[in-house]
């Protein structure tokens, strides 16, 4: 099939508003009434700013149970666009062998042929018929390329998952790249890591060859893609403003000798993707590539956030009270805590005009988890990273610890205490950043599901009511989920208590204080999640070891 002439812009953000996920929007309104007071009502500020959607395994193009389909979504940006141009943004990411240097946002799929022919018919060719249909012509549809699979094969190509996925990373981009750019009007930015992992020298220059050579192997070239991402789900910051000179000396040492930059004249997202630029021009991109960063997460604002530069005399010191970045070590990457949002989502940021920037973006919607705090036993293909343990010290962070929130679910579920946190640290802090969006640009169907302070149905008279439903089951275990709803009075503080069949015994919960006596399990709020209106709901989860039972009664007390 000859690619279409619809894609014709050069920077696909230009004149044109960004897809609202209604999905997101929802999560943030639930978060909003769950935080309430000033906290809720910047949650509410920022509950339209465009975020991706993730296609991260197979089923997600029909849709999963927290998330709608593919098709609801575009036709959703259909009736959001009213004919003026919109881009619809979009994360592909389900390579065979996924993840391959990292456990917490492992695929489906097997880094094997059989694995690369699903993702082929199945992923692949699945999202291009959908993206194809006439009815969706009229949109600007961005395509963020496989996270951290290529950047992997520059630095990680020694270890050997790694080295077995190499083969069909390489190819599964290429097919990818190719059945996009066929569907006509499909911008594609291949994903370039973030500073912190791929700014040293070797690694950028061998980082710009692995891209250079994918793209030119598959069939149509440069002209399949649009620029690049760079920053994906990560929280290097925008800009480091106080450390403006890799070079400088401080107590005998250039600032990028010292220990949190290794080396590294890269210090930020800013320095990155105008390096980047350069290097694959040179590698033979056109001049027209353009660049986005992921902004969801890198404001480290609050009260950690310096105001000046450091006086100090030594070099260390002087980096450390410098720099915005408060991570423990800029490799660590999962549920940093004290980060907080960015820059709101914004097309041709002016300023850079070395970074040849298409946008700033949300790639990975705020408030969703990196990775489990702790093993959660699931069906979607995710393991345990110990990057994501706040007790982990790691050796790859030199010996520090994580710096990772606790109690975080799985990667791509809703982390209640990351958002506030995130929020709280926002820099710009809300209210400061980019203006509202335009109400045109809101939904356009109310969510039915979200807490109100007038209940559709009548919760009952009492303190609290409960309810128990089994999210997902496999072999010897399950998950459940218990719903916490405000009665007619509200409550402030609520503990409930619900028995298990026999033999049955909990893994790990989430987002709940409990105890387990016999088959007896009572849970607690965590003090954030304990007020509810009248109608309003919560919700805590866990996994347990036997099988799924049928149903469950919970009781619910103040």
């Amino acid at each position: 099939m000859a690619p279409s002439a619809t894609a014709a812009v050069g920077n696909p953000y230009d004149g044109a508003a960004q897809y609202v996920n209604p999905d997101w929007h929802d999560d943030v309104l639930g978060a909003a009434d769950v935080a309430g007071g000033a906290l809720g009502d910047d949650m509410r500020a920022i509950a339209n700013e465009p975020t991706y959607v993730w296609m991260d395994r197979i089923q997600a193009i029909e849709g999963i149970d927290r998330q709608h389909g593919l098709e609801w979504h575009l036709d959703e940006a259909v009736a959001q666009s009213g004919g003026s141009p919109l881009v619809f943004n979009v994360v592909i990411y389900d390579l065979p062998g996924r993840d391959c240097f990292a456990l917490a946002s492992n695929g489906e799929l097997p880094a094997t042929d059989e694995g690369l022919q699903r993702y082929k018919t199945e992923y692949i060719d699945a999202i291009a018929e959908i993206l194809d249909r006439p009815e969706y012509d009229n949109l600007r549809i961005a395509a963020v390329i496989e996270p951290d699979s290529l950047p992997n094969l520059v630095t990680n190509i020694s270890h050997q998952p790694c080295q077995q996925a190499a083969p069909y990373y390489r190819e599964g981009v290429r097919y990818a790249l190719d059945k996009l750019y066929e569907v006509g009007n499909v911008y594609s930015y291949i994903d370039a890591a973030h500073s912190g992992w791929l700014g040293w020298p070797d690694n950028a220059g061998g980082s710009a060859q692995e891209f250079a050579s994918v793209i030119e192997g598959s069939t149509y070239g440069w002209d399949a893609v649009a620029g690049f991402v760079t920053n994906t789900a990560n929280s290097t910051p925008l800009e480091e403003p106080f450390l403006t000179d890799p070079n400088l000396q401080v107590g005998g040492g250039q600032v990028r000798s010292a220990n949190y930059y290794e080396w590294n004249l890269d210090f930020d997202e800013i320095d990155w993707t105008a390096d980047l630029y350069d290097r694959m021009v040179a590698q033979g991109a056109p001049s027209r590539i353009g660049m986005l960063i992921d902004t969801s997460r890198n404001g480290w604002g609050g009260s950690e956030r310096p105001t000046s530069v450091s006086s100090s005399s030594d070099l260390n010191t002087y980096v450390d009270e410098s720099r915005v970045d408060r991570r423990t070590h800029r490799g660590a990457w999962c549920n940093p805590d004290g980060a907080g949002i960015g820059e709101r989502p914004t097309a041709s940021p002016a300023g850079h005009p070395e970074s040849h920037l298409h946008a700033f973006v949300w790639v990975k919607p705020p408030g969703e988890s990196d990775g489990a705090s702790e093993d959660i036993p699931n069906d979607e293909g995710k393991g345990f990273d110990r990057m994501c343990d706040p007790t982990y010290q790691a050796d790859k962070l030199g010996g520090a610890y994580t710096g990772a929130l606790p109690n975080a679910p799985l990667s791509g579920w809703w982390f209640q205490d990351q958002f506030e946190m995130l929020v709280t640290n926002a820099y710009p802090a809300i209210g400061e950043g980019n203006p509202d969006p335009d109400p045109t640009d809101e939904p356009t169907d109310e969510p039915t599901d979200e807490p109100t302070d007038e209940p559709t149905d009548d919760p009952g008279t009492g303190a609290c009511v409960a309810e128990f439903t089994v999210v997902n089951s496999w072999g010897g275990g399950f998950q459940g989920e218990v719903t916490v709803t405000g009665g007619s009075a509200g409550v402030s503080g609520w503990t409930t208590q619900f028995a298990l069949p026999a033999g049955t015994t909990i893994g790990s919960l989430w987002n709940a204080q409990y105890s387990v006596s016999g088959s007896t399990v009572t849970a607690s709020d965590m003090g954030w999640n304990g007020t509810l209106g009248a109608g309003q709901s919560t919700s805590f989860g866990f996994t347990a070891n036997g099988a799924a039972p049928g149903s469950v009664a919970v009781t619910c007390a103040d």
